[in-house]
């Protein structure tokens, strides 16, 4: 069986877009929705605002709004209703039935977005596991004589199941299907970050609000070539480079999938595997936007999906993003009253700001480093060569013996590695330990 995906966006949809003020609403913003309907391909034709008290039990907006939205139908000759809230599977049925056109929510809208986004074999599971898991809670009887299963007089013995049935059991049975392969997925993936921790390889990743420049900031630092457009969720597929940190080498930079405001719980889920990549990190760097206005609410939207797949206690890095779009802001970096770096701001555009970024980086695995002076005699030129090659040597000198007098300055983690590798080395090295 293929994939099954719900897409409906095309480039000749005309879409009537509503959304409501509601006390205590945690739906997102009007601008925000505008933009996910644009990234979507979707043309918007109107848009019909409005407040409410509490959702209307038969059509969400209530029958005065659900007839506006009608009439607007007809006037500007749209083809589907984006609504900027979830809708029950009711509710959207019978505003569906009353409009005459595809009705689509909030949720329906993003799981279309991330439809059209994956590449990956990893992404497309991803998505159709959202989209079916959100399809089999809204099946419905469209045939009225499958509604029943037949009963027992004779003749009349039927197939022993409805359609509804049929269309739930194939539906779980893929479901079944996408669970088995994300796991065989999500073992690889844990494979490869067994292999780096092993290794003592530190993991930095991206996270951060949708288009705040995480991809762009990705390709800054790594020299890659991740996709990058001015859109929600331009890429949804986790990349991974290697980024070599003065001080600290070698370490693995992920680039994760964008947050959003009510990120559907189902996508949450879906995703697991690929915003584990967050939750295992050494650190993560959260992308900001410092142009946009909300940008508070996006932090705060970011910490609750940090805290929903646990990755609240990871240690965070702010980066500020788009300096460029405000001439009093130049690149800095700010630190705690510890005096540690906890914000940096930097320009990606402008290629600004990059150089402290990556001191911000290196201080945060510095509080690790070992500083030490040590002297080697002459035999040991084999593990001086090594300790060159973790540019962990500050400046050497040599004793009237020809000894080396080494100062070094080296992250805790390499140094155990070398000596893993040289484990008689480690007398030189015990007081430091």
């Amino acid at each position: 069986m293929g994939h099954i995906v719900e897409e409906f966006s095309h480039s000749d949809d005309r879409a009537i877009i509503v959304s409501l003020e509601m006390p205590e609403s945690e739906d997102g913003d009007l601008a925000e929705f505008k933009e996910l309907v644009t990234s979507a391909g979707v043309t918007i034709e109107c848009c019909i605002t409005g407040s409410r008290q509490t959702p209307h039990h038969k059509y969400f907006l209530g029958t005065g709004k659900a007839d506006e939205v009608k009439d607007a139908i007809t006037q500007y000759d749209a083809n589907v209703v984006l609504i900027n809230h979830d809708l029950t599977p009711s509710q959207n049925r019978n505003l569906e039935a009353l409009c005459g056109v595809r009705v689509v929510d909030r949720t329906g809208l993003i799981l279309d977005i991330f439809a059209q986004r994956a590449q990956s074999f990893e992404g497309k599971l991803q998505v159709e596991l959202a989209q079916l898991t959100r399809l089999s809670t809204r099946l419905v009887r469209k045939h009225t004589n499958l509604s029943q299963q037949r009963g027992g007089a004779v003749g009349l013995r039927g197939p022993g199941e409805t359609r509804l049935e049929m269309d739930r059991r194939v539906i779980n049975d893929r479901i079944r299907q996408l669970k088995k392969r994300l796991e065989t997925v999500t073992k690889m993936r844990h494979q490869g970050r067994v292999s780096r921790e092993r290794n003592e390889v530190p993991t930095v990743a991206l996270v951060g609000y949708t288009n705040a420049g995480k991809s762009s900031l990705f390709n800054a630092l790594t020299d890659a070539n991740a996709y990058v457009q001015d859109q929600l969720f331009a890429t949804l597929d986790p990349t991974h480079r290697a980024l070599d940190i003065e001080h600290v080498g070698r370490t693995v930079l992920a680039d994760t999938v964008g947050f959003i405001s009510k990120l559907p719980h189902d996508l949450v889920e879906a995703f697991k595997s690929t915003l584990q990549e967050a939750v295992e990190a050494d650190l993560l760097l959260e992308v900001i936007d410092v142009a946009d206005p909300e940008r508070e609410l996006k932090i705060r939207e970011v910490d609750k999906v940090l805290e929903q797949i646990g990755a609240d206690e990871v240690p965070r890095l702010q980066v500020f993003n788009k300096i460029d779009l405000n001439p009093e802001i130049s690149p800095h970096i700010s630190e705690d009253g510890n005096g540690l770096v906890n914000a940096v701001w930097i320009s990606v555009v402008k290629n600004e700001g990059i150089d402290l970024l990556l001191e911000g980086v290196a201080s945060h695995f510095q509080k690790g480093h070992l500083e030490m002076k040590v002297t080697l005699p002459p035999s040991e030129g084999r593990l001086r060569a090594e300790l060159y090659a973790l540019d962990a040597v500050k400046n050497e000198s040599f004793s009237e013996k020809g000894e080396f007098e080494l100062h070094l300055y080296v992250a805790k983690y390499r140094l155990k590695r070398l000596l893993k590798e040289m484990p008689k080395a480690i007398t030189y090295f015990e007081q430091y330990l």
